[in-house]
């Protein structure tokens, strides 16, 4: 079963930051949110240039993984 959520249903609960592997240029930016410590026990994931659209939640181990693969994927 998918649940499908946006940010807004997020408010209150969410403190989103830029990541710090988005590009410089404002074009390429990703947010991010820990609610390990909420019901979702997840880390969020957004779209800052659509910050009322949709949200991706992922475990926190499978949120290590995206940044190491991040990491490991620079030129």
């Amino acid at each position: 079963m998918t649940h499908h959520i946006t940010a807004p249903e997020l408010v209150g609960v969410a403190d989103w930051f830029k990541s710090s592997y988005s590009g410089g240029s404002g074009n390429n930016c990703v947010e991010v949110a820990d609610l390990t410590v909420t019901h979702f026990g997840a880390v969020a994931i957004r779209d800052s240039k659509d910050p009322a659209g949709p949200v991706l939640l992922m475990t926190p181990e499978a949120f290590t993984d995206l940044v190491a693969f991040a990491r490991n994927s620079r030129a």
